[in-house]
């Protein structure tokens, strides 16, 4: 039977020896790696804290864009992702965050409910300025939802996200009620396109919501305030009863000059625009301003010039309009016939003991209006067209943005040249009479018919007289049965161009 050997203690301390001088070297090893990393760590250190001093911001951009595309080329993982918090309120007060309000406006439009499990439904009731009211109805997320929207090719992610609520915001008085905010995320690269073109087209778009969907009012002046009331005018440009081709040069002047503010702002003029309307009465003027109205969205301010005492009541008139508005005044061909004969009539200023002085009167250098020591100016009797001139091409004209003003009149040879150039007047539509495309557009519009066996006869007798619209919409109003309002009208045509031939 074979034994071990046995080992002495002396022998065995001598055999473990070797070991422990190789664990003793790895131990060196590793001490001088935490030395070596250190150093390298301070190095690297001073090397960023030099680069911050010596180097410009723009080639330290430069490295760090370098270094991004780098890993974004050859490193590995997703992309870096920004994300941008929109809160229903700020944390520092009780104001509400109103890119909050426009981005959910904005999302509604987006959402797909088929692409959605859960989706909130509200429906609030809006209270207009005559005590009258109106519901609306808003599609958004619920919190934790999340929906994609793609612009100038870039995909956002919106979410909806609910924060708050913790018990330690309620220890501080907070209520510890949550908040609802909307997180927008996208690859970091895009940001700039974010921040800069995104992030406004949601505002913007927002905003021709809000337009669309509000109540148009109408004000007309009293003094120098304005009073309005809800306008409802149902003329838009579909039922218009115009040339069909003048009617769509009309909207597209309208769609080009809503697209051009930063246009105007480079050439350095006022963001503005005129339009006169003119011909016989009763070819649609007004129905045109308000469809205009309609398409725009923008609310009407009718100007009395009859009302307006002095260029300075004038001026406030038209400085208080706000933007996306509309200025209309009527028959301009008549407003400042009273004032000229005035004018003409004015005697030299009589000496007076007691100034009686209009109490609304203001010096103004355009009234054309003086005073002496113990002489009593002049009360004006109107105001000038100079006054007129100064706002709508002056440098009053400055004074507010998209706008839109309208000059209506029977009688264009009137017009003082001064009104009708470009730049003031810089679109002249003609409303001439009743022609057959706009008798097809009365027709469909009150009987809901495109063609009838007496159009023939019809288009005839309109190429034969001078009818307009309001005429041959008031004999369409006589019979609600079509052939019963055709033959009236046919034969109101057949008396009108008698009436023509033999001149009586």
């Amino acid at each position: 039977m074979d034994h071990l050997p046995l080992t002495s203690p002396a022998a065995a301390a001598a055999s473990l020896s070797p070991s422990q001088g190789g664990g003793g070297r790895v131990l060196d090893a590793y001490k001088t790696a935490l030395a070596t990393a250190a150093s390298a760590a301070a190095y690297a250190v001073m090397a960023r804290s030099m680069a911050r001093e010596l180097l410009p911001d723009e080639l330290r951009a430069a490295a760090r864009w370098c270094a991004a595309a780098a890993r974004a080329r050859f490193g590995r993982g997703e992309k870096e992702r920004h994300t941008i918090v929109i809160r229903h309120q700020f944390d520092t007060g009780y104001s509400e965050n109103h890119l909050f309000d426009a981005a959910r406006a904005y999302l509604a439009t987006r959402i797909d409910p088929r692409a959605m499990r859960r989706l909130c439904l509200a429906r609030s009731r809006t209270k207009e300025p005559n005590g009258s009211g109106r519901w609306n109805t808003l599609l958004c997320m619920e919190p934790g939802c999340s929906t994609v929207d793609v612009f100038d090719g870039v995909e956002f992610t919106w979410a909806s996200v609910e924060t708050g609520g913790d018990d330690k915001k309620k220890g501080k008085g907070g209520g510890g009620n949550p908040r609802e905010s909307l997180e927008l995320s996208f690859d970091a690269e895009h940001t700039e396109t974010a921040l800069e073109r995104y992030v406004p087209f949601v505002m913007s778009t927002a905003e021709q919501l809000q337009l669309r969907d509000r109540a148009l009012r109408i004000f007309m002046n009293e003094g120098r305030s304005w009073n309005g009331i809800n306008h409802h005018h149902p003329a838009t440009f579909d039922t218009l009863a115009m040339d069909p081709a003048l009617k769509q040069s009309v909207v597209d002047d309208l769609d080009r000059f809503l697209k051009r503010r930063d246009y105007y702002r480079r050439i350095g003029k006022a963001w503005k625009r005129g339009y006169l309307l003119y011909g016989p009465p009763g070819t649609g003027k007004s129905s045109l301003v308000a469809a205009m109205a309609n398409y725009l969205r923008f609310n009407l301010y009718d100007l009395d010039l009859s009302e307006v005492r002095l260029n300075s009541a004038l001026q406030k008139l038209l400085i208080h309009m706000p933007n996306k508005s509309m200025l209309v005044i009527e028959d301009i061909d008549c407003c400042f016939d009273d004032a000229a004969a005035s004018r003409k009539a004015v005697k030299a200023p009589e000496p007076v003991d007691d100034l009686d002085m209009d109490p609304d009167y203001t010096s103004d250098s355009s009234d054309e209006n003086w005073a002496q020591p113990g002489f009593a100016p002049l009360k004006p009797k109107g105001i000038t067209l100079s006054g007129l001139l100064n706002f709508i091409d002056g440098l009053w004209s400055t004074c507010g943005e998209e706008r839109i003003i309208v000059f209506t009149t029977n009688y264009k040879e009137r017009l003082d040249p001064a009104l009708l150039r470009p730049g003031r007047m810089d679109m002249h539509v003609y409303m001439g009479y009743c022609g057959w495309e706009a008798f097809k557009t009365l027709a469909r519009n009150y009987f809901l018919v495109d063609d009838h066996k007496m159009f023939p006869q019809i288009h005839e007798l309109l190429s034969a007289v001078e009818v307009t619209p309001a005429e041959v919409s008031e004999m369409l109003l006589r019979s609600e049965d079509v052939d019963v309002a055709l033959r009236i009208l046919a034969e109101f045509l057949r008396e009108k161009r008698l009436r023509a031939v033999f001149g009586c």
